[in-house]
């Protein structure tokens, strides 16, 4: 009993989102190495975090970063790079250069981008500094958080780790017994 085997240009190359593995699409859909889904169409509910630092760039933040701003707005949108590439009728591997800086976009392409994503094109060319004070002006406008936020720097490691899985804990409706 002989098996065919798909040439392979004609197989799809995947990144597991759990933990990084590149590789063939499998027949199931599972990762390789950690057995989850390779691609989740429904999105997880998403758990309030509060971000105190920022994160430098490796040149400082303050170059035009639109990979990063294309997979940030992706990932927020809770979209995957096939689901991005079907709204903007490319093909999915043209979103994954984007997104790995390994192609820049058109003016053209990037007004595409925009439309797909329902972002102004301007959030795309912005800094990743200036990106970053707009998410944490947005997060403080919550008055609990602009509350707590000054507090959050003084707990070590393990204090908001707990307080955080509390404020979780409320934030889904779950109660804590004793």
């Amino acid at each position: 009993m002989a098996t065919t085997l798909a040439t392979v240009e004609a197989r799809e190359v995947l990144r597991c989102d759990h933990c990084s593995l590149v590789q063939f699409r499998t027949s199931n859909s599972l990762c390789r190495r950690c057995h989850k889904p390779l691609e989740i169409e429904e999105p997880e509910p998403l758990l309030p975090q509060l971000v105190t630092e920022a994160t430098p760039t490796a040149d400082g933040g303050s170059s035009l970063d639109v990979a990063c701003a294309v997979r940030d707005i992706r990932h927020s949108r809770k979209l995957s790079q096939r689901q991005l590439a079907g709204r903007m009728q490319v093909p999915r591997t043209y979103i994954s250069k984007i997104e790995n800086g390994k192609a820049m976009p058109t003016l053209s392409s990037l007004e595409r981008l925009a439309n797909a994503l329902e972002v102004d094109i301007r959030n795309l060319l912005r800094d990743a500094r200036s990106r970053h004070h707009e998410e944490t002006a947005t997060l403080l406008a919550d008055p609990f958080l602009k509350e707590i936020a000054p507090y959050i720097g003084q707990l070590d490691a393990y204090q908001r780790s707990i307080f955080l899985n509390q404020v979780r804990d409320m934030a889904m409706g779950r109660r804590r017994l004793a």
